[in-house]
């Protein structure tokens, strides 16, 4: 049975001024996401700014996993809901990405999001080997592909491949490309049933959904984890009346939240609302004037 479904937010991690991470406001952000009715949590991937973290033992990033699951758990017992969570697990070195699913594992997470190794562009067979070491690990992966921050797409032949291994979970798709998300599910999806295939584009949820996806991996969820929720289940539900009018009420939200890169534009928004999120770390830095202009308009026009 696939658990992956709805909208899942993918963790941003607050900053104190001087740059450490404020694990309070992470606490904080985590209550509001299940408090909120948010379908799983995705802490330590890309949003997270996880290549700056510290992750030796004891780490900022052993930190941040503890702090989700005390949560989880404690909203999972009080609440009786299970709260699937996807723990970042990727790296372009092999060995780390085994190491980061192992991690994963002895978490207790649902799964371990493992993104195509970038900067190496690997073969397809190397692709193939990367995903096929993490699976050995025994946990559920979900694979990410993400053309425009690896420099590599998973085309839908390796990524059929990739499914038939064992811990296949499902997949992040990112790609951009509707056509190809639409041939995932037609033939991966369609071989492997309990395939999950979600959006990693807030702005591709819709139709990725009436294709028949999962729901989405969002950023936006940061913010609203409610009506992202909503959105998600209205389309999953088949209420696509419903599901397009939420699309079109934040499809300058679903622009604005990348105008600047993100999680610096995220975070923004999140600021500029009150909430966590704080600074950032090189290389990433705080969005332009123009963008915050473009962020505060978007949230006031969809009433956020």
């Amino acid at each position: 049975m696939n658990i992956f479904r709805g909208a899942y937010t993918a963790l941003i991690t607050p900053m104190n001024s001087d740059g450490s991470v404020d694990y309070d406001g992470f606490r904080a952000n985590v209550k509001f996401q299940l408090e909120q009715g948010i379908d799983g949590l995705v802490p330590l991937g890309t949003t997270a700014e996880t290549p700056t973290l510290d992750e030796k033992s004891g780490s900022e990033e052993d930190k941040i996993i503890e702090i989700v699951f005390e949560e989880v758990r404690k909203f999972e017992k009080t609440s009786g809901k299970k709260i699937p969570v996807i723990l970042g697990a990727g790296s372009n070195n092999t060995n780390d990405a085994v190491m980061y699913c192992e991690r994963a594992k002895k978490a207790g997470a649902d799964a371990a999001l493992v993104v195509t190794p970038y900067y190496n562009k690997p073969s397809k067979e190397g692709i193939y080997q990367h995903f096929a070491a993490c699976s050995k690990v025994g946990i559920p992966i979900i694979v990410y592909n993400i053309q425009g921050r690896t420099g590599l797409n998973i085309p839908t032949d390796l990524l059929a491949r990739i499914a038939e291994l064992p811990n296949i979970a499902g997949v992040k798709e990112a790609s951009g490309n509707v056509g190809q998300m639409m041939e995932v599910i037609g033939q991966v999806k369609a071989a492997h049933p309990d395939f999950a295939v979600m959006s990693g584009d807030d702005s591709l949820t819709l139709p990725l959904i009436a294709a028949g996806g999962d729901g989405v991996i969002s950023v936006a969820s940061n913010l609203i984890p409610a009506l992202m929720h909503e959105y998600a289940f209205a389309a999953l539900d088949g209420d696509f009346k419903k599901a397009r009018e939420i699309h079109y009420r934040l499809a300058p939200f679903f622009k604005a939240e990348f105008c600047d890169g993100n999680p610096s534009s995220i975070k923004y928004a999140m600021n500029f609302k009150g909430m966590p999120a704080g600074s950032l770390r090189l290389p990433l830095v705080e969005v332009t004037d123009a963008a915050k202009a473009q962020i505060e308009a978007a949230i006031k026009q969809c009433n956020l």
